[in-house]
Formats: C-alpha cells, sequence, structure tokens
C-alpha cells in the first residue's frame, strides 16, 4: 500500500515541533506531498518556523474528521517522524513544487509566494506509522519512506 493514498483527501497537517526551551509545540500548515515528502510553506513570524529553524525536525500528523467515524478511538491516522529542510526561492526545484502546492491548495498561496517572510520547507519522512482501526496498525518504509507494512507483533518505535 502507498502513503499517498491515503494523504491525498487531506489538505493540512499537524504540525509538532521543538521550541528552544524544549517544549513541544504544535501547529498546522497546508501541505503538498509528491508521493516522497512533504511540503509545506509558513511564515518566519509562525511559531512552528521559528522552531524548524533552530532545530530541523518535525511530526507530521494527519487524523480523520472525527465526525466520520463512530468509535472515536478507532480514527484513522497517519504520524511521519520527519528532518526538516528551507528550500531556497532560487533553488531550481522552488518553482515546479509551488506550482503542484498551488494547484493541490488553490491561487491564494500565489498571493502569500510573493511575500518574504514565507518560506518552503520539506519535510522527509524519517519514520513513521499509520493506524486504521483497531488491529490496523501499520509501519511507514520502503527507499521512499513511502509503503505502508502492517505491523505483527510489537515491532516497537525508533
Amino acid at each position: 500500500m502507498q502513503l499517498s493514498t491515503y494523504l491525498t483527501p487531506f489538505k493540512s497537517v499537524v504540525l509538532g515541533t521543538m521550541s528552544e526551551n524544549g517544549y513541544p509545540f504544535s501547529s498546522y500548515a497546508p501541505f503538498y506531498y509528491d508521493g516522497i515528502s512533504i511540503y509545506i510553506f509558513i511564515s518566519d513570524i509562525a511559531t512552528h518556523a521559528r522552531n524548524i529553524q533552530q532545530n530541523p525536525k518535525a511530526s507530521a500528523f494527519f487524523i480523520e474528521d472525527e465526525s466520520q467515524t463512530q468509535q472515536i478511538f478507532a480514527r484513522k491516522r497517519i504520524s511521519l517522524q520527519c528532518d526538516v529542510k528551507c528550500i531556497s526561492k532560487n533553488d531550481t526545484s522552488f518553482e515546479p513544487i509551488m506550482e503542484a502546492f498551488v494547484s493541490k491548495q488553490g491561487e491564494t498561496l500565489t498571493m502569500l509566494m510573493d511575500m518574504g517572510d514565507f518560506n518552503l520547507y520539506v519535510l522527509t519522512p524519517i519514520y513513521g506509522e499509520a493506524t486504521f482501526g483497531f488491529g490496523e496498525a501499520y509501519n511507514i518504509c520502503g527507499e521512499k519512506m513511502n509503503e505502508l507494512v502492517q505491523r505483527t507483533g510489537d515491532s516497537g518505535h525508533k
């Protein structure tokens, strides 16, 4: 199973970052997923941007809307632990990524591209897990960290 199948319906990702004082911080951002990496376009004014600039690691969390399930404990969810890197506006990959991002998120993103405090970040998954209901737990692995492999027994965490 491919991770992209499950991420396609989502328009935003819940981000977990670490502040300079060592406390976790949760927020969210619109994202684009290319089948390998997650891209976010956020303002340097935002706390999560400052956090990933100081500590370039983040968790990316996707969770099914509560209204989509009758069992609150069985919500579909994906959690990815990621390394983070800023992509310069001068980088050759910037424009193609932003074009795909705008295609997914809409023209509002185009307006933000001209604002100097917004930057594109790539979140590269290094570990992940997914749960799609009771007994449906998966590790996310593969060469491109985009394959779901069903867990058997206690596989532990990294």
